[in-house]
């Protein structure tokens, strides 16, 4: 099979985006995969909005090489090219010149799901950034089918076996990506911030977005962490239950038809922890979504040719997604109001607003 062409759909704001790999080292605790590592390391990902001036250089890999292979692979997908992943073209320049005064943009953390990498988010966030956000999306090592470090070495997929062997997986997962994105908001918002981008942020208005264990791993990243004030979980089940006294701050649960309310299965543990969100919330169900919708996936699977079985195509996941989080974090990172988060939107008939506790 000939290399497909592959393309992320172009930011919908007005800023240019840049973006910065970052490789950073917690020293202060072992793996959770790998105790006989020195640290966990993390590979980060910093997209945010750039000078825009002419000839500011090539858009940015969406991911190695290697990575595509694994992630391709590990998939079992059959008829296309083991490096097709890593030729998607996408619109971040890398390490741009930052646009704004130091300390002044939110800044959101992504989480991808359980074996995807932060480039499956890569849509999201360059569409964030071009709207003047910072955006840190994390690979969550040994987590990924694989994460190529700047050395060479490539960590592979090392949880998967810990899935199999432990009944604790899920809250040792949520527990352990909670600890990263600690880690890395310490990093990006210290004094001595590690890129240019990072001193774009401000530290006082931080918001979180994951999909599928992502999404739970919100959650749980804002029980331990109050400079999480707004987070999204989409298409994925709470793993860990919300404790009885609640989580007061901002959320959003966006997720295809498995979510809808009296499902049971998928939705059962949105339905458990509902009336534990205490302040504003919302739970958004988009039928005909399947799980890659809501991240590059599904838009890639049908440039691909995939079937996957949606009723909705990639482009319009991609385009309702984009809508809807960066609505929310409008909302509750800049305190600009969002009437598309009231009601349902004849922009995106597609949406429907759930409310289980009337």
């Amino acid at each position: 099979m000939a290399m497909p062409v592959l393309a992320l759909p172009e930011p919908t704001g007005t800023s240019a985006v840049g973006i910065t790999s970052l490789w950073l080292t917690d020293r202060s605790r072992p793996d959770p995969w790998a105790p006989e590592v020195d640290g966990r390391e993390l590979m980060v990902s910093l997209w945010y909005p750039a000078d825009g001036a002419p000839g500011g250089g090539a858009p940015a890999a969406y991911m190695t090489v290697a990575e595509s292979r694994l992630q391709l692979a590990s998939r079992d997908i059959a008829g296309v090219p083991a490096e097709a992943l890593s030729t998607v073209r996408t619109h971040a320049v890398s390490d741009a010149t930052p646009a704004g005064r130091p300390r002044t943009r939110p800044l959101v953390v992504l989480s991808p799901g359980f074996t995807n990498s932060r480039s499956a988010l890569t849509g999201l966030a360059e569409d964030l950034a071009s709207h003047g956000y910072v955006v840190a999306g994390i690979d969550h090592t040994y987590e990924s089918h694989g994460t190529e470090f700047p050395d060479g070495r490539v960590a592979t997929g090392r949880a998967r076996e810990a899935r199999r062997r432990g009944t604790d997986f899920w809250e040792k997962a949520v527990t352990g990506r909670a600890a990263d994105v600690a880690f890395v908001l310490d990093t990006l918002t210290g004094s001595h911030p590690p890129t240019p981008g990072a001193g774009l942020i401000d530290p006082a208005r931080i918001g979180m977005a994951g999909h599928s264990l992502g999404g739970a791993a919100t959650i749980a990243a804002m029980l331990a962490d109050a400079r999480i004030v707004a987070g999204i979980g989409m298409d994925g089940s709470l793993q860990v239950p919300i404790p009885g006294g609640g989580l007061a701050r901002p959320i959003l649960l966006l997720g295809k038809s498995n979510y809808l309310p009296g499902r049971g299965g998928a939705a059962i543990t949105w339905e458990r922890d509902w009336p534990r969100l205490t302040g504003w919330k919302r739970w958004l169900v988009v039928p005909g979504a399947v799980h890659p919708s809501f991240t590059d996936l599904g838009l890639l699977a049908d440039q691909l040719g995939l079937d996957l079985g949606s009723g909705l195509p990639g482009a319009r996941g991609a385009a309702i997604t984009r809508a809807y989080v960066r609505a929310f974090f409008d909302q509750h990172l800049r305190g600009q109001p969002q009437p598309l988060l009231d009601q349902p939107s004849a922009s995106y008939p597609e949406v429907r607003f759930c409310a289980p506790d009337r």
